[in-house]
């Protein structure tokens, strides 16, 4: 059974940091494009950031470029969004995901999820 969950959330100030970590089991972590996304109030879910299955390639959203850092650890078969320079816009429920065979910012190609974190950032 694959599992994916994230821990890290929580309340920060604007201009704080945050690191989000998803912890997999029940894969072959090694073989996943890991993503995350992240849904606000009342919003879809929307892309956050991707990244490859040997940490090789990365790609963020326009709206985190140069303030939030995905990374992988294979060996620990988990992945981190490092979130700098946080903004009251960014307070989400932040989700970890999974694809295989793909490296997509489409929600739809992701098809392990895990239950989300709050992220919480007051101005």
């Amino acid at each position: 059974q694959v599992q994916l969950v994230e821990s890290g959330g929580g309340l920060v100030q604007a201009g704080g940091s945050l690191r989000l970590s998803c912890a997999a089991s029940g894969l072959t972590f090694g073989s996943y494009t890991m993503g995350w996304f992240r849904q606000a109030p009342g919003k879809e879910r929307e892309y956050v950031a991707r990244i490859s299955f040997n940490g090789g390639s990365t790609h963020y959203a326009d709206s985190v470029k140069g303030r939030f850092t995905i990374s992988r650890d294979n060996a620990k078969n988990t992945s981190y969004l490092q979130m700098n320079s946080l903004k009251p816009e960014n307070t989400a429920v932040y989700f970890c995901t999974a694809a295989r065979n793909a490296y997509t910012s489409g929600r739809l190609d992701y098809g392990y999820w895990g239950q989300g974190t709050q992220v919480t950032v007051s101005s």
